[in-house]
């Protein structure tokens, strides 16, 4: 049998990828740029480190490791990379008879957007290190990102049309088509598909993690907008109407949490960022959530403090990392145990 663990379920460890000159986080005419976006990963690490292992890949571990002042539970591994959101191109863990095994699937730069290569090598190379010990690692040639998936831990999974029918992921298949290999390899019993949803400035074409997510088996959390102003109103507003028809292996309705929808945030061109409460990560012992430095940003800590009451709810800045076109879950992939 296969399950794909939920987020909740208990975690080896959790994967970092940190910003290096080599990727799109180095500015040659601000060199300063990549310094100040390295402070949201190096405050997620920590946060994660304080009482769970996290495997940093970088370009050079002696530096990265020095702007810590503790590396408890920290290993720094250096691995060529393209870029940080590791969420879309690290393991997907799932258990066969309940145990461990890693899926490496094929990551192309969300449908061929932008240059993928050394992403998509990562899941060999650091096995091939040792660093996953002797846990089995299988290669599947079929392009598949971590944050277009979200599991119950039971059977059910989570996720957008838009992303995985997207004809710039295995050519756009079907939903049939796609479900059977969500069977095949994650153990899917049923797949609930939202139709509705986006995020302005999102690069993944409609991601899960940015919009709707599992919290536990009978209660999703998702972005709620109510300003009738706001260009994602519509869409926002027929998600939420699609989220009130799923229904529980057993028939009954999910428990709904809306997160609220962040205040506009915008680049220096003028371009709308995705700034999502969505984006969190849940860790053995804690909450870990964006933030962007609205006034939204207490009330999603305080949904947040409501639903998680025995985990600490650790927020940390993330507007350089929604510069960049993501938030803190996309940063991080979690190791199942």
């Amino acid at each position: 049998m296969i399950t794909m663990p939920a987020e909740w379920e208990k975690q080896r460890a959790i994967l970092l990828s940190f910003p290096h000159e080599g990727t799109d986080w180095h500015d040659p005419e601000a060199p300063s740029d990549l310094e100040a976006s390295l402070s949201p990963f190096i405050r997620i690490a920590q946060a994660i480190a304080y009482k769970e292992a996290v495997y940093i890949i970088c370009k050079d571990k002696e530096k990265i490791s020095g702007m810590f002042c503790s590396t408890r539970n920290m290993t720094f591994i250096e691995i060529p990379t393209n870029d940080t959101w590791i969420r879309d191109y690290g393991y997907i863990s799932i258990k066969e008879d309940d145990k461990v095994k890693l899926l490496d699937f094929t990551f192309d730069g969300w449908g061929g957007k932008f240059e993928a290569s050394l992403d998509n090598s990562v899941n060999t190379t650091l096995h091939t290190m040792g660093y996953m010990g002797t846990t089995p690692l299988e290669t599947i040639d079929f392009v598949l990102e971590g944050g277009s998936l979200e599991s119950d831990g039971a059977g059910t999974i989570l996720t957008t049309s838009e992303c995985l029918c997207n004809p710039n992921r295995n050519g756009g298949l079907s939903k049939k088509e796609i479900e059977e290999k969500l069977h095949t390899y994650l153990g899917a019993q049923r797949v609930l598909w939202l139709d509705h949803g986006y995020l302005a400035g999102d690069d993944t074409d409609s991601h899960i993690d940015t919009l709707a997510r599992f919290v536990n088996r009978d209660t999703i959390m998702y972005v709620k907008c109510d300003d009738t102003e706001d260009e994602h109103y519509e869409a926002l507003k027929k998600m939420e109407a699609q989220l009130h028809t799923f229904r529980m292996a057993d028939g009954k309705p999910y428990t709904l949490v809306p997160l609220p929808m962040s205040d506009a945030i915008y680049d220096e061109e003028g371009h709308r960022l995705p700034a999502t409460y969505a984006n969190f990560l849940i860790t053995n012992d804690a909450l870990i959530y964006p933030t962007y430095g609205t006034p939204q940003d207490q009330i999603a800590h305080d949904v947040f403090t409501a639903q998680f009451p025995g985990r600490e709810i650790i927020p940390v800045n993330c507007l350089k990392l929604i510069e960049q076109g993501g938030s803190l879950h996309c940063s991080t992939m979690q190791v199942a145990y």
